[in-house]
C-alpha cells in the first residue's frame, strides 16, 4: 500500500542530523496552528514545532501523533524527530486568521524547547513573530531550560500580549524524574529557569502534571514543587491526573512492570477501560494541590483572555 498525507511527507524527508540514539529530519508542514480538540483546555488554538520529543517521558500521550506518519509510537517517537520546514510567511498567514479573543498554546504534544530546537530555531522563529502582534492570549509549556533563552522575545510579546510560561515539573526527586522523563533536564534546572523567567518579571508557573498514583502523587512530593516553585518566584501552579492513551499505555505499563511492579496491578484496574480518571481519586488529588498550594501562596494556572484594542492615532501631529 503507497503512503499517502503525512505520511508520506515523512517517509520523503530528508535526514537532517544524526546522534548515537536520535535522528533528526525535515518535514513539510502544510499548517503551524492547529484548532484544539479538547472543550476542557483553556486555549483554542494550539502550535508545535516538532513532531516526536526526544525527552521519551514515560506517560507521553502524544505518541499517537507518529502513527499518522506510519512510525512506531513506541520505538520511533523519541528518536525520529521531525522538524517542521520553517516558512515565516505560511505562519504569519495563518495567524492573521486567528481571532484575537483566543487563546494560543505552544508546546502542547511535544516540548518547543527540546534539544531539536537548539538546531533548527522554529521555536525561536514562532515567538519572533509573535512579538510583533499585540492584544493575544499565549501560553508557553517545557520541560526544559532552555526557555531562558528567549527572555528577550517573551518581555517584548508581554508587553502587548497575554503570555503566560509553564515549567512542568513532576518532581523534585532527581532520580524520580530520570526514569519518568530518561531525557530531560534535571528538575533543579527547571526550577532555575522558573527563576530566571520571574527575575525577568515574566508571568510563570509550575505544571505538577501528571500525577501518577503511588509514584508522585502524596503530600510530600508535591509539597516539594510548591516549595521550590514559591522559591523560585512563580505565580502559580497546577497538577493534573494521569490519562492514558492506548499507544501510552505500550510503554507505560511495562515501565511499571521494570520500576514499580507493585503498582502494575492497580494500574491495570484503574485504566483498565478508561483513558481519564474520574471521580474519588482525582478529587483528593485536586483537593490536596488546592491545599499545598495555599501554604505557599501559589494561585491556579488560568489562561486570561486579553480584550484588544485598535491603538489611539491622535488627530493632530504635537
Amino acid at each position: 500500500m503507497s503512503l499517502v498525507g503525512i505520511a508520506r511527507l515523512a517517509s520523503e524527508s530528508s535526514v537532517l542530523a544524526e546522534k548515537a540514539v536520535v535522528t533528526y529530519r525535515e518535514l513539510e508542514s502544510r499548517s503551524w496552528i492547529s484548532r484544539c480538540s479538547n472543550s476542557d483546555k483553556p486555549f483554542e488554538w494550539t502550535i508545535n514545532p516538532y513532531r516526536g520529543c526526544e525527552f521519551a517521558c514515560r506517560y507521553c500521550y502524544a505518541r499517537y501523533t507518529h502513527e499518522f506518519m506510519d512510525l512506531s509510537p513506541t520505538d520511533d517517537f523519541e528518536n525520529q524527530i521531525f522538524a517542521k520546514q520553517w516558512s515565516k510567511s505560511s505562519f504569519v498567514s495563518e495567524l492573521r486568521r486567528i481571532p484575537r479573543q483566543d487563546s494560543i498554546a505552544i508546546g502542547t504534544a511535544t516540548d518547543p524547547y527540546q534539544p531539536a530546537e537548539r538546531r533548527y530555531g522554529n521555536t525561536r522563529n514562532i515567538l519572533e513573530v509573535l512579538a510583533g502582534e499585540s492584544g493575544r492570549s499565549i501560553y508557553i509549556i517545557t520541560k526544559s531550560d532552555l526557555i531562558r533563552r528567549d527572555i528577550d522575545l517573551f518581555t517584548e510579546i508581554s508587553r502587548r500580549n497575554h503570555l503566560s510560561i509553564q515549567v512542568t515539573v513532576t518532581s523534585m526527586d532527581t532520580q524520580l524524574a530520570r526514569i519518568l522523563e530518561p531525557r530531560a533536564p534535571r528538575p533543579d534546572l527547571r526550577m532555575d529557569a522558573v527563576k530566571t523567567l520571574a527575575d525577568a518579571g515574566l508571568k510563570v508557573g509550575v505544571s505538577a502534571s501528571p500525577v501518577l498514583p503511588g509514584i508522585n502523587d502524596s503530600e510530600e512530593s508535591l509539597s516539594a514543587i510548591a516549595r521550590a516553585a514559591a522559591e523560585a518566584g512563580a505565580q502559580h501552579m497546577f497538577a493534573n491526573v494521569l490519562f492514558l492513551k492506548p499507544c501510552s499505555r505500550e510503554v507505560f505499563f511495562p515501565f511499571l512492570k521494570e520500576h514499580f511492579p507493585h503498582l502494575s496491578a492497580r494500574y491495570l484496574n484503574l485504566y483498565v477501560d478508561r483513558a481519564y480518571l474520574r471521580g474519588e481519586y482525582p478529587d483528593l488529588i485536586r483537593s490536596r494541590v488546592n491545599r499545598i498550594r495555599s501554604c505557599y501562596g501559589l494561585t491556579g494556572q488560568k489562561i486570561s483572555p486579553v480584550v484588544y484594542q485598535e491603538p489611539q492615532i491622535p488627530l493632530f501631529a504635537a
